[in-house]
């Protein structure tokens, strides 16, 4: 489930300290499928090297008109290139490359490159935002739009000047989304609203400790990447984790104790298409929870454990139009607990992962999950990347999703 499966993709980066986010973009987008040729400016290269780019991309790196190193220069095509590609993606783009690209000048390997291209082309401004902002800018960005170019919005945050404000190069995932969305717009999720929780939840003892668990959210958040990609609006509802993502269709909402999950689950449950349980919440938690911190003593100190709230079996009781996917970690007996669970918690499926299997579980990023629908029908697959296995997943889901 590639969604940019071959796709040719030529990438511009021209001379700004967005440069740095360039590997990986390269990365996502070769994850993702696509074939990758990149050209930079000279002054790309005071950013970012050649041979990491070349290296990630599987593909040399251009940024002159001939190839010097050799005893007989040879001429790199820049016509040729423009006609390879299924889109040139020009990020980041400094102020003076957009400059040039609505003027029509041809300074350098990558300007002559769009100026020779057919195929549709994408654009990611990087500047401060005072010159983001300045007319002059504005007005090159709306000629290039004028001209059939996609010119992609800018983020907002610190900047390299220490300012912060509007004029960031999008993240690049957000970019890919992007591609993603303009070469599929058929994708199976579009208009789909999806709900999924992640990581662990913490549950207070005293002001400084807590019962938990090892959850890392690495499965939940991969599993909100492809639903992202797959053209759902997603709501991720994540307990503490050090995980990060960001996607304009992807709305994160952080939480820590199984109460505030229960409570933020109820708020989007009924609006959810589809709903994947893949947080680790804590089982039980301290029946009362000390105003100062309880202090280390010889005696012992026994805590009164009472249940927290079952998020999911209140998502079996109240399912209506949704798609209900629970998960199972389990250390013993793991095929009968997982369908016992399955049916207990009125779920559509459930994903079965155990913690004898190396590789697989807490905190690290591969896994290895059987599949188990609720006609009983089972799925395995092999141990591999969270990410292979979040779309794994959702293979299995569409075709059972109504």
């Amino acid at each position: 489930m590639s969604l940019l499966s071959g796709k040719k993709i030529l990438l511009g980066i021209s001379g700004g300290i967005a440069a740095y986010k360039t590997p990986l973009l390269v990365r996502e987008l070769v994850k993702n499928g696509a074939e990758v040729k990149v050209v930079m400016t000279p002054s790309a290269k005071d950013f970012v090297t050649p041979l990491t780019i070349a290296t990630l991309s599987k593909n040399p790196v251009l940024s002159t008109f001939t190839a010097t190193d050799q005893d007989n220069p040879l001429w790199n095509d820049h016509v040729e290139l423009g006609l390879w590609a299924d889109a040139f993606l020009v990020a980041p783009a400094t102020s003076n490359t957009l400059s040039a690209m609505a003027q029509g000048r041809c300074n350098n390997l990558l300007l002559a490159v769009y100026l020779s291209a057919k195929c549709p082309v994408f654009i990611a401004p990087a500047m401060d935002l005072d010159m983001f902002a300045h007319p002059s800018n504005q007005k090159n960005m709306e000629t290039l739009t004028s001209y059939g170019n996609k010119v992609l919005p800018v983020g907002e945050g610190f900047l390299a000047s220490g300012l912060e404000g509007k004029g960031r190069m999008l993240e690049p995932e957000t970019i890919v989304t992007h591609l993603i969305d303009f070469f599929n717009p058929n994708l199976p999720l579009k208009n789909k609203k999806i709900l999924i929780t992640a990581g662990p939840t913490y549950e207070a003892i005293d002001p400084v400790r807590f019962i938990g668990n090892h959850a890392s959210g690495k499965m939940g958040f991969a599993l909100a990447e492809v639903a992202a990609q797959l053209g759902a609006e997603v709501t991720l509802i994540s307990g503490p984790t050090s995980e990060k993502i960001e996607y304009p269709t992807i709305k994160v909402e952080k939480v820590v104790s199984a109460k505030a999950m229960f409570e933020a689950v109820k708020n989007s449950y009924s609006q959810a298409d589809i709903a994947i349980a893949a947080a680790a919440v804590a089982d039980y938690k301290p029946e009362v929870e000390a105003e100062q911190k309880i202090k280390k003593k010889t005696d012992q100190v026994t805590l009164n454990l009472v249940p927290t709230q079952d998020i999911l079996a209140y998502m079996g009781a109240n399912k209506k139009k949704q798609y209900l996917l629970g998960f199972a970690l389990e250390t013993e007996n793991e095929l009968d607990n997982a369908k016992g669970k399955l049916e207990r918690k009125n779920l559509d499926g459930i994903v079965l992962n155990s913690l004898q299997d190396s590789g697989a579980g807490f905190s690290v990023s591969t896994n290895k999950i059987t599949f188990i629908h609720a006609d009983k029908s089972i799925q395995t697959f092999p141990l591999q990347s969270k990410y292979a296995c979040a779309q794994a997943i959702f293979d299995q889901i569409l075709p059972h999703d109504t």
